[in-house]
């Protein structure tokens, strides 16, 4: 495919760009994020969960980075991307329409728990709020875990495709979640996990800090990714990883600096590391 000449300047003018500021980026990140491992943790999970005490699982006395439901929906993102990387590869079809069904129901039952469990937290921290809104039952932590796991299986499943469609030369139209085998297989793996995950081992537990919050990496990579190689009109365009890397460490960088953002925003608002105050809600 050729190039004009003022596209091809803007493409070697990025290679030198994006490496410098990436580095800049994930500095200012780690400065500014709490110390130690897990408060590494801590500053990614922040900008994405609430991470409400009372809705998280802890190690010992310390609160995981993410809340139960987040922990949930982002460790099986990864573990959807992982899984479709192994066995899919560049495979960029959608999952046939009895696959998309399951997950549709995955995601029905994410909002309806997720519903209720917001209108209960409402009515524990301001009684009388919502008095009108009956509560459906009481929530629980194994119900935050599989219904936030069941989410993030499909959110993974409809991110991977797009991501291939988006980036490859040549993807493979084959659908990267072919069937109730691949299926299956991907919703027993992550139910075994969440079993071990409600345990509460802290040898499970402490992984699972660093696992759901890759998650949360990973997507928005892949999401920052794709909205670079359009904007940068470059869809289709690598054969590799050798070629994606720069597209994928834009992605990284994009997604880091978001992160950066809200949590000095929230930071700001809140003064604290912590939850949300809850009388804000």
């Amino acid at each position: 495919m050729q190039h004009s000449p003022s596209k091809n300047r803007v493409n070697r003018l990025t290679k030198w760009l994006i490496p410098p500021a990436a580095i800049l980026v994930i500095l200012a990140w780690l400065i500014i994020a709490p110390p130690g491992l897990l408060g590494k943790a801590d500053a990614i999970g922040y900008a994405v969960c609430h991470r409400i005490d009372a809705r998280s699982f802890h190690i010992g006395e310390r609160q995981l980075p993410l809340c139960v439901r987040c922990s949930g929906t982002f460790t099986a993102a990864a573990v959807g991307i992982i899984f479709q990387t192994v066995l899919a590869r560049r495979r960029a079809g959608f999952p046939a329409r009895k696959v998309i069904v399951v997950l549709g129901i995955f995601a029905l039952a994410f909002v309806l728990d997720g519903t209720n469990s917001y209108f209960t937290l409402v009515k524990e921290v301001m009684p009388g709020r919502l008095a009108q809104i009956p509560t459906l039952y009481v929530p629980q932590h194994w119900l935050r875990l599989l219904t936030g796991s069941g989410m993030g299986l499909g959110m993974a499943a409809a991110i991977f495709p797009v991501f291939n469609q988006t980036v490859w030369k040549e993807p493979d139209p084959r659908p990267a979640l072919a069937g109730w085998r691949q299926l299956g297989a991907l919703v027993g793996i992550m139910f075994l996990l969440d079993l071990a995950i409600l345990s509460e081992q802290p040898f499970i537990l402490y992984p699972i800090a660093f696992i759901s919050t890759a998650g949360v990496i990973m997507l928005l990579t892949m999401v920052f990714s794709m909205l670079w190689v359009m904007m940068m009109r470059q869809e289709n365009a690598c054969e590799n990883l050798r070629c994606a890397w720069l597209p994928l460490l834009a992605g990284l960088t994009i997604a880091l600096l978001m992160i950066l953002g809200i949590d000095l925003a929230r930071l700001s608002l809140t003064g604290t590391w912590g939850a949300f105050p809850l009388r804000t809600l």
